[in-house]
């Protein structure tokens, strides 16, 4: 593996964890002004987190096609869909489940190609 897709699985990761830190800001205190919302440390963190994800994804993109690089940051959307049904409680009905099977099969492709 280089370190060009060593950098652009450091990026997908990183955006998946500030989208858990952004939706454990957006649930922890309800009724709070905007700008409350923004300062908890979950939402600064999680922003902190997607600030590195694209760093680290425009690294990557110094050596991996675009064509190739965003489409496999499509295994977020397979990995947050589990862990918003997991921690969240959010409902996964059968068609969510089976967009989900495709982007994962788009994604087991792509890398194969």
């Amino acid at each position: 593996m280089t370190l060009y897709w060593g950098a652009l699985i450091a990026a997908i990761t990183s955006s998946l964890i500030g989208q858990v830190l952004l939706k454990m800001g957006a649930e922890a205190v309800q009724g709070v002004s905007f700008i409350s919302q923004m300062l908890r440390w979950q939402t600064m963190l999680g922003l902190c987190f997607y600030g590195s994800g694209a760093m680290l994804y425009i690294a990557a993109l110094r050596r991996i096609p675009m064509s190739v690089a965003l489409p496999c940051t499509a295994a977020s959307y397979v990995v947050i869909a589990a862990i918003g049904w997991y921690f969240f409680g959010e409902t996964l009905g059968t068609q969510k489940i089976a967009a989900i099977a495709l982007i994962a099969a788009g994604v087991v492709l792509l890398a194969a190609a």
